[in-house]
Formats: structure tokens, C-alpha cells, sequence
């Protein structure tokens, strides 16, 4: 199955970006996870780019906190998709992560979830993937059932106390 690089700038956002993983896992796809900082080792970084294809990873999940540079250069480098995520960062709660990630020059995009939304990543990277694998398109259709069966089981208690829920 196709491979999904994630790439994180500090050991510090891995509590984050473990989600993208587990979804990656629960839906079956290899993954390789690392930690580069683009600031602190843009050799290693360079090259983590540069071999991400060669390697087989088809797309790459990038978190990143405060200046956030690290989704925009791996987008610069790799020719396939790379989803950014923002890292929450004390200073502005992760808008300026945000902020970083979004506003990449015109013919360098990444796709950006919320702040701190590695699950939505890990969600997206297997969308992409399976536009050509219908058995993981299979596992995300189930996925969504499941989603929706529990928001009709939290319906189901919310009314039998008398409360109408819709979400």
C-alpha cells in the first residue's frame, strides 16, 4: 500500500501528530513518522524531501508549530500532496502556525487542517490515496458510517432526556 511520510519539527508536537497515525493505522496504511526541525537541520531536512518520493510516500503530513515552516518546504520540495498541520504554540495559540501554513505562495499549495487537527490529516492523507485503491475507499465508507452511528447513539440518550439534539 501506498506510504504516508509524517514529519513533525520537535518531539513536542508528537502528542499531536500521533493522531495522524492512528487513523493511518486504523485504515491499514504505512507510514513512516519522523522528527526534522527545518530550522535546526535543514540539511537532513533537504534531504528528507528530496528522497520522500524515491522512498514511495505518496503523501506527506507536516506539523509544525510558531513560524510552521516545515509543511511549506516539503510542498516546495515534493511534488505530491503534503497536508500542513498547525501546531498550537503558546505564544498565539497557533494562529501564527496557522498563518504559516496557509499562506504559501501561489503554485506551492498544502492542504491545511485546524489547528492541531492531525486526525483530519491522517483523514485526508487516506482520501487522497484512495481515489486509486477502492478497498481503502471501502474502509473510509465504513469509517463514516461508524461516525455517524455514534452521533445517533449520542442523539438517541440526548432525547430519551428529553433534549433534542441535532449536529
Amino acid at each position: 500500500m501506498a506510504k504516508v511520510g509524517i514529519v513533525m519539527g520537535s518531539d513536542s508536537d508528537f502528542p499531536i501528530m500521533k493522531k495522524a497515525a492512528e487513523i493511518l493505522e486504523k485504515f491499514g496504511i504505512d507510514y513512516e513518522m519522523t522528527v526534522i526541525s527545518a530550522h535546526r537541520m535543514p540539511d537532513v531536512f533537504f534531504d528528507y524531501a528530496a528522497s520522500a518520493k524515491e522512498k514511495g510516500f505518496k503523501v506527506i503530513i507536516a506539523g509544525a508549530g510558531g513560524a510552521a515552516h516545515l509543511p511549506g518546504m516539503c510542498a516546495a520540495i515534493f511534488p505530491l500532496p503534503v497536508i500542513g498541520v498547525p501546531i498550537k504554540s503558546a505564544a498565539l495559540s497557533g494562529m501564527d502556525s496557522l498563518y504559516s501554513i496557509v499562506q504559501m505562495p501561489s503554485g506551492i499549495p498544502v492542504a491545511t487542517v485546524a489547528i492541531d487537527g492531525a486526525a483530519n490529516a491522517g483523514i485526508l492523507a487516506a482520501k487522497i490515496l484512495a481515489t486509486n485503491d477502492d478497498e481503502l475507499l471501502e474502509k473510509i465508507e465504513a469509517y463514516k458510517e461508524e461516525l455517524k452511528a455514534s452521533v445517533m447513539v449520542k442523539k438517541a440518550k440526548m432525547e430519551d432526556m428529553g433534549i433534542k439534539y441535532e449536529k
